[in-house]
Parts: structure tokens; sequence; C-alpha cells
């Protein structure tokens, strides 16, 4: 079995910033995508920022320039830096794990998600 456990998110003043962690852990074989989504109150869940097992990343325009995502293949680990915090990126903040488990297919993992909250 597979889990993934996410720690750092937080209250924040507006231009602060915040670092979220999502470690995988379990029964690993490798790992694909690595990525974090938010979902804020009346919203649907977006996408904010995946990194491929390549190194390629993909940003939402909304944080380009603010949010950084990295990985530690070696930790089975990812992070998402966030700079210039805005009220707006309030949200429940989840990470996204595509990998295989064992001998199975490739599957996606959530974790449990972690509040962000900016405050004006």
């Amino acid at each position: 079995q597979v889990h993934l456990v996410e720690s750092g998110g937080g209250l924040v003043q507006a231009g602060g910033s915040l670092r979220l962690s999502c470690e995988a852990a379990g029964r690993i074989f490798s790992i694909n995508v690595m990525g974090w989504f938010r979902q804020a109150p009346g919203k649907q869940r977006e996408l904010v920022a995946t990194m491929s097992s390549a190194g390629s990343t993909s940003y939402a325009d909304s944080v380009k320039g603010r949010f950084a995502i990295s990985r530690d293949n070696d930790k089975n680990t990812v992070y998402l830096q966030m700079n210039s915090l805005k009220p707006e990126d309030t949200a429940l903040y989840y990470c996204n794990i595509k990998l295989r488990s064992g001998m199975l297919p490739s599957d996606s993992y959530w974790g449990q998600g972690t509040q962000v909250t900016v405050s004006s």
C-alpha cells in the first residue's frame, strides 16, 4: 500500500512564504509525475504545479514567478515553495503523485490536504 503525507501549511500574511512537503511512503516501485493542486471554498480543484520524472515543470498562470515545485527522488518527496503569497492563494492544497506500487500499473495517489490561509 501507498500513502502520501503532507505538511507545511499554515496561516501567513500577504507577501509571506510557505513551503509544502509531500512524502510518498509504502511499496513504491517507481514515481512519475509529482504535482500540487488546490481547492478554495466554493471552487473546483485546480492544478498548481507539476514536475515530471525528467524534471520538466509546469505552473498555473496565477502562480508563475511566485511558486516553485521541486522533488527529492531519494526521499520520494515533492515540495512547493510559495513566495509572495496573496489572499487569493488561500485554499486546501493537495499533492498528487503518479507512481507504480510493486508490479501494479501506474496509478494516481492523493495527499490528505493541507490548509494554506493568506491574510490581507
